[in-house]
C-alpha cells in the first residue's frame, strides 16, 4: 500500500503500541494516511489525531473494526471516517465490547476445563487498558507453556472451530454496515478470505451500502490479492488494505 495503511490496531484494543507510538512510527516510515481501526472501540482515535498534529505530512483517518457474526463465520467490518464522538455509535460499540469480554471469560473457562490453568486476572493484565481479546488469551497460554507459538494457540484451541472457541456478537455484517453509515462512515469488508463464501456476502452487503473490501493485506499472497482485486472490480468496490 506504499504510503497508506488503512488497518492499524493500537493498545486500546489488541495492538502492541499506544496510539501516540503508532503515529510516531507511521510518520517515521513516511506514511501519509493512517487509519486507526481498533476492535469495537474508537477510544484511541482522538489521541492519534492529536499526536498527528506534530506530523503535518500524516493524516489520521478515524476508523473502527466491528466484530459481527454471519452464518458459519465471524466477519469483521471496517468503518472509515466514522464520527468517533457520536454517543449512540459509541454506546453500540460498548455493547459489542462488553460481549467480547464475556466471550473471553467463557473461553478461559473452557481452557481450564481442558486442564489448562489460565488465570483470568493474568489475561486482564496482558490486555492492560486495551479491549480483552483472543490474542491476550493466546499470550497467557504461551506464558504457561501450553502452546509453543501464538499461532498454535489459535490453530489448536481458540480459532473458529477450536475446542475452546466461543461465538460472540450477534450483530450481523449488514447491521454493522448500517451502523457505520449512520455514524457517517464508509463500510469496508475486512480480510475477505476469512469469510465463508465471500462473494455471496459481498453481494448481500453491497445492497445495504458496502463501499469497499480489503484487497492488500499482509497475510495474502500475490495470487490472492489478484483474486480479490478482480472481485472488488466486479462489484465496483474500493480496494483497501493495511497491515
Amino acid at each position: 500500500m506504499g504510503q497508506v495503511d488503512l488497518h492499524v490496531h493500537t493498545s486500546v484494543s489488541d495492538g502492541r503500541h499506544t496510539p501516540e507510538e503508532i503515529v510516531r512510527k507511521a510518520a517515521a516510515v513516511g506514511l501519509k494516511y493512517l487509519a486507526i481501526c481498533d476492535h469495537d472501540t474508537v477510544d484511541g482515535v482522538a489521541a492519534a489525531i492529536e499526536s498527528a498534529k506534530s506530523y503535518p505530512q500524516l493524516t489520521v483517518i478515524p476508523g473502527v473494526e466491528m466484530s459481527t457474526l454471519a452464518v458459519g463465520s465471524e466477519v469483521h467490518m471496517l468503518g472509515y471516517f466514522v464520527d468517533y464522538t457520536d454517543v449512540s455509535f459509541k454506546n453500540i460499540l460498548a455493547e459489542v465490547s462488553d460481549s467480547r469480554i464475556g466471550r473471553a471469560q467463557a473461553m478461559v473457562e473452557k481452557l481450564n476445563e481442558m486442564g489448562m490453568k489460565i488465570e483470568w486476572s493474568r489475561v486482564q493484565e496482558l490486555a492492560g487498558d486495551g479491549t480483552i481479546g483472543r490474542p491476550h488469551i493466546a499470550n497467557a497460554m504461551l506464558e504457561k507453556g501450553y502452546v509453543s507459538t501464538f499461532k498454535e494457540a489459535f490453530d489448536k484451541y481458540i480459532a473458529q472451530g477450536g475446542p475452546a472457541y466461543i461465538e460472540r456478537s450477534k450483530i450481523t455484517p449488514s447491521e454493522a454496515v448500517e451502523i457505520i453509515i449512520k455514524a457517517g462512515g464508509l463500510p469496508v469488508l475486512a480480510h475477505p478470505f476469512t469469510v465463508n463464501e465471500p462473494e455471496e456476502l459481498i453481494k448481500e452487503l453491497k445492497e445495504v451500502g458496502l463501499v469497499g473490501m480489503e484487497v492488500y493485506y499482509d497475510n495474502y499472497s500475490p495470487d490472492e490479492r489478484k483474486t480479490l482485486a478482480k472481485l472488488a472490480a466486479k462489484y465496483n468496490l474500493i480496494a483497501a488494505g493495511g497491515s
